[in-house]
């Protein structure tokens, strides 16, 4: 088994975060996104969409997106449970996973990809006006998980998951795509200093 990485590309990052919390060691193969290395032979054999990261494994199959390289270590060590307990848990943690993603982390990519100097050879054609235009959105959805985390330690409830972990993401990728988040956000601030603390963040 060995994990295609991109070092600080925020898709790899979320899968590295995601194996600190568990406390599993995978073989990395460290790719220079930054040389075009995803899109190099060896990259777009294994993915013709030359994204990263890629989950080899010892009989040749081939996982790509994060959350399904997630998923597929999730079933492998269950503890701890990073998708939820129960019905009602693993239905909260997809809801807000996916709520985090769709409404702040996307946009969050798309203002920098659209918007970045160096991005400009990446995203064909690069679009400044739409990465502009996610630039609000990123921020009403600050507010909107602002109010939720008002009664709620984690995303999707007082448990850490995968919602944190693309929150976190984003959060940090809010710099490089010149989105502010607003200091009254306290309690998006409080989540935000809570995440960076925990030791997997560093991954």
């Amino acid at each position: 088994m060995r994990l295609f990485d991109g070092g600080r590309a925020p898709n790899p990052r979320r899968v590295r975060i995601f194996l600190a919390e568990k406390g599993i060691a995978v073989p990395l193969v460290p790719v220079d996104m930054g040389a075009l290395g995803h899109k190099g032979e060896e990259l777009t054999a294994r993915n013709p969409l030359q994204r990263l990261p890629v989950l080899e494994l010892d009989d040749g199959t081939v996982l790509t997106e994060s959350v399904a390289i997630c998923r597929y270590f999730e079933e492998l060590h269950p503890e701890p449970a990073l998708f939820g307990r129960g019905a009602l848990g693993k239905a909260l943690v997809e809801m807000w996973q996916r709520r985090i993603e769709l409404n702040f982390y996307l946009p969050v990519s798309f203002a920098f990809r659209h918007t970045h100097p160096a991005m400009k050879d990446w995203e064909v054609p690069q679009l400044p006006e739409w990465g502009e235009m996610n630039r609000p959105k990123a921020v009403e959805f600050m507010k909107i998980l602002d109010t939720h985390l008002a009664s709620h330690e984690f995303a999707a409830g007082e448990d850490f998951s995968i919602a944190d972990i693309t929150g976190l993401v984003a959060l940090d990728f809010t710099k490089p795509a010149r989105i502010a988040i607003p200091e009254e956000l306290e309690n998006v601030q409080r989540w935000y200093r809570a995440l960076k603390a925990r030791p997997s963040a560093g991954a």
